[in-house]
């Protein structure tokens, strides 16, 4: 079936738009419910919903570049084949996660990036496109959206010099 699935097909049927980061979106769930500034961590500028969720999909040759949000983001695999999400955690440590669904090469139907680390994804070597989901809780806003600047990122992951500068726009 999945054959038959193309990234063209996908944006037309979800209506996904570009994202600032890369790839396509469409946000496909917000909670109505809403978590008070006051019960929220200091990082967050205000009142936030309880949870979030996107369809996202990355093309061969395209990726999301390098960023970071407030809250923790939880992957879904949908479609397609492997996507690589890089993960640069707060002690510097990078971790690789493999998205997709040949679990007998490591690969995960779902995985979590911790809030505030900086990470970036792309379709594998050979995957044409990788359809995923996003969930997020507390739920997203743009304003906790910081896309990842190079030079700054260099400074602070000298280590980690070749991904960032081929991930940041």
């Amino acid at each position: 079936m999945n054959e038959l699935i193309t990234a063209k097909k996908l944006v037309e049927k979800f209506t996904l738009s570009r994202h600032p980061e890369g790839g396509y979106f469409k946000e496909n769930y917000r909670s109505l419910e809403i978590i008070p500034k006051a019960f929220l961590p200091k990082r967050f500028n205000g009142e936030r919903s309880y949870s979030t969720a996107i369809y996202f999909l990355l093309e061969e040759n395209d990726f999301s570049a390098f960023h970071k949000i407030k809250s923790d983001e939880c992957w879904h695999f949908y479609a397609g084949q492997t996507l690589w999400i890089h993960v640069i955690h707060l002690n510097g440590k990078l971790e690789v996660i493999k998205l997709g669904n040949d679990l007998l090469k490591g690969e995960l139907f779902q995985a979590v990036v911790p809030a505030e680390c900086w990470f970036a994804a792309e379709p594998a070597p050979g995957t044409s496109y990788s359809f995923v989901g996003c969930t997020v809780a507390p739920g997203f806003d743009f304003s906790d959206l910081e896309l990842g600047e190079r030079t700054e990122l260099l400074k602070q992951f000298p280590q980690h010099k070749l991904l960032i500068s081929r991930l940041c726009r």
